[in-house]
C-alpha cells in the first residue's frame, strides 16, 4: 500500500471513530457500575462503540483510540500548533501521552473481570521531530507479558510512511478491583 493510500485509510477510520464516539455516550468519566461485569476488552469495545465514555484527553491532545484486539491498541492523532512548547516544537508530554494510552489500553485488553492496573514506569524516546505540518500519526500499543502482579508493554508512534516518531515501554501494576 502506498503511503497516500495509507494515509487515506487511516483518514477514514479515524472519521468514523471519532463520529461514533461524539454520538454515543460523549466525552466523560464511565460509571464503575456500567464497567462491573465488564473484561477490559469488553469495556474497550464498548467505548469504541459509543456505549460509554471516551477520556477527555482524546479532546485537549487531539487523539482518539481507532483499535483494539487482544493485547494491542492503536491510537491517532495529530500534533497541533497548541501542543507545541516554548521553543516551538511539540512538547514531549503530547509523545508520552499518546504513547502512554495506546500502551495503558494495550494492557486493559488483557484484563479479566474484576482485575486494573496502573502505570507504575513509562520510558519514552522521541527520535524524530513531528510537527503540525507532520499529518496525522498513529501510536501502535503491544502487550509483552500480561501476568497476575505485572504487566509490560511495547509501543512505537509512526508515520503513514512508516517512519518512526517515538518509541516507548511501561510497566504496569496489576491489581483486583475492589468492590464496594
Amino acid at each position: 500500500m502506498t503511503t497516500e493510500e495509507t494515509l487515506a485509510q487511516w483518514n477514514q477510520q479515524y472519521d468514523a471513530v471519532v463520529q461514533r464516539l461524539k454520538a454515543g455516550v460523549g466525552v466523560g468519566l464511565a460509571n464503575p457500575a456500567d464497567l462491573a461485569g465488564l473484561s477490559g476488552m469488553q469495556q474497550m469495545q464498548a467505548m469504541l462503540e459509543g456505549r460509554l465514555p471516551y477520556p477527555h484527553i482524546a479532546d485537549t491532545l487531539d487523539f482518539s483510540l481507532v483499535e483494539i484486539g487482544e493485547g494491542r491498541a492503536i491510537f491517532q492523532g495529530q500534533p497541533q500548533l497548541k501542543h507545541y512548547n516554548p521553543l516551538g516544537t511539540v512538547h514531549g508530554g503530547w509523545y508520552a501521552t499518546l504513547l502512554d494510552s495506546a500502551l495503558g489500553c494495550a494492557v486493559h485488553t488483557v484484563m479479566p473481570v474484576g482485575r486494573a492496573y496502573t502505570t507504575a514506569e513509562l520510558g519514552v524516546n522521541i527520535v524524530r521531530a513531528a510537527s503540525f505540518k507532520s499529518g496525522p500519526l498513529r501510536a501502535i500499543g503491544t502487550v509483552v507479558h500480561a501476568g497476575r502482579q505485572l504487566a509490560t508493554a511495547e509501543a512505537r508512534i509512526v508515520g503513514p510512511d512508516g517512519k518512526l516518531y517515538a518509541h516507548a515501554t511501561t510497566t504496569c501494576l496489576v491489581f483486583e478491583v475492589p468492590s464496594k
